[in-house]
């Protein structure tokens, strides 16, 4: 699994410490930005992540803004972006087991850093169900090919 790691300003020390994570458990992550001290607009940096997982390049992606709604927000405008901000590894967990979440969005002024790394930890590890999650989100790959309007 390779993991497109991305953060605005409000969430690069949080993004920080999920790199120290990831590295120290060899997971393999490419680190899109930003850099410290910047401050930048975090759809630049969503759109830099969720590209890599639509290409291929990576299999995930985990997001760091202020609140992870943001980042959220602006992944799931990607084809194929299942982005979801989490606040706790129930909702991680529930994430991946129900909707097959491929974006994991974490918020750097709600959370500190080791409920963080709980929340990743569970996420990296909860595995899809499928059954009836998989026909649900059949409906919603169809809304996105019709880019539906209710």
């Amino acid at each position: 699994m390779n993991i497109a790691l991305a953060s605005d300003h409000a969430g690069y020390d949080l993004k920080a410490g999920i790199a120290r994570y990831l590295a120290g458990r060899e997971i393999p992550f490419e680190d899109l930005g930003c850099g410290p001290g910047e401050t930048v607009d975090y759809p630049d940096y969503a759109a830099r992540a969720a590209e890599r997982v639509q290409s291929g390049g990576c299999d995930r992606a985990i997001l760091c803004c202020g609140t992870g709604i943001g980042m959220a927000l602006a992944a799931n405008k990607f084809k194929g972006l299942r982005a979801t901000p989490c606040w706790t590894p129930f909702t991680a967990d529930v994430s991946r087991r129900h909707n097959d979440s491929n974006c994991l969005t974490l918020g750097g002024r709600t959370l500190i850093l080791d409920e963080a790394l709980a929340i990743v930890r569970v996420w990296l590890e909860a595995p899809f169900e499928g059954g009836r999650h998989a026909r649900r989100l059949d409906r919603i790959k169809d809304f996105e090919a019709r880019n539906f309007k209710p």
